[in-house]
């Protein structure tokens, strides 16, 4: 068993950045932004969704599981408090956040559907990140250059989805979620975060005055589209969770492990709420 650790990052984000915090790098900023633009209304998304699990179970798999959703919920608890810290930053440098807006409408408007397509969706969004966790944790490239504190709290955040990635979808099956709507709700998602990630980077560079520019895009294809890039090289993962027999901890997460215990010095322990169960 695994302690499921909140820890409090010990960085400062209430100081300014730089507009390219990223090495200088006009897309991997704007690219990153995206994706901390996402997160305050989807890290709340996210736990409402398991709150609403809880009466939906039976007495035996609350008795399991409930511990281990209180550790998802501190850790993303942690996560929001932090990204919200950062994209004020990002506000104050003319930035606009209509990620968040477009994500926070399609919450409302779906505000009351089945409790099991939200814990789905979570289940779905959770695995994107792990896998960008994954891909991030062996391509230090990607942050090459940045601001220290935001490479540390990319870092940090994505050993924590790493940690967490299977808590979502067990408790998605513990509900009565079955495979085909597991399915349905993943392409849904796929396609609505790619698509908000991609318009918000594109916004993003249109501020920056960096989006005609021939850097940026190839910038964009080395992080992306290349042999090794993001979303090239983690196709495979991606049709994984297609599988009837898939489950997260399927993927190995050792090198998100092995960054927090070789960095507990960015870090302290809030407190250990639960306990997961290892990986097979």
């Amino acid at each position: 068993m695994t302690d499921l650790v909140v820890r409090r990052l010990l960085i400062d984000l209430t100081q300014p950045f730089e507009r390219r915090w990223n090495g200088g790098d006009a897309f991997r900023s704007a690219f990153f932004n995206a994706l901390s633009m996402s997160f305050v209304v989807g890290e709340q998304y996210f736990i409402d969704s398991l709150k609403q699990a809880l009466p939906l179970m039976s007495e035996a798999d609350r008795s399991r599981l409930e511990p281990e959703i209180k550790g998802f919920i501190g850790q993303e608890a942690t996560h929001r408090h932090l990204h919200s810290l950062y994209n004020k930053q990002l506000e104050r440098q003319g930035f606009d956040n209509a990620f968040e807006r477009r994500a926070a409408a399609r919450i409302r408007a779906n505000a009351n559907i089945d409790a099991r397509n939200h814990v789905g969706a979570t289940a779905a969004t959770e695995h994107f990140t792990a896998v960008f966790a994954a891909w991030l944790m062996k391509h230090p490239q990607a942050l090459e250059g940045a601001d220290a504190r935001l490479k540390t709290l990319w870092l940090w955040h994505s050993a924590e989805e790493a940690e967490h990635r299977a808590i979502a979808f067990d408790v998605y099956k513990a509900i009565g979620g079955d495979h085909r709507w597991r399915l349905r709700t993943y392409r849904y998602v796929t396609f609505t975060f790619l698509s908000d990630v991609f318009r918000q980077t594109i916004n993003n560079l249109y501020r920056d005055a960096a989006l005609w520019r021939w850097s940026t895009w190839k910038s964009c294809y080395t992080h992306l589209f290349a042999r090794d890039g993001l979303l090239r090289s983690n196709l495979a993962a991606w049709k994984d969770y297609l599988r009837a027999d898939f489950h997260p901890l399927d993927h190995d997460a050792s090198d998100s492990e092995r960054w927090l215990r070789d960095n507990h010095r960015s870090y302290q322990e809030v407190s250990r709420p639960g306990l997961r169960r290892a990986a097979a």
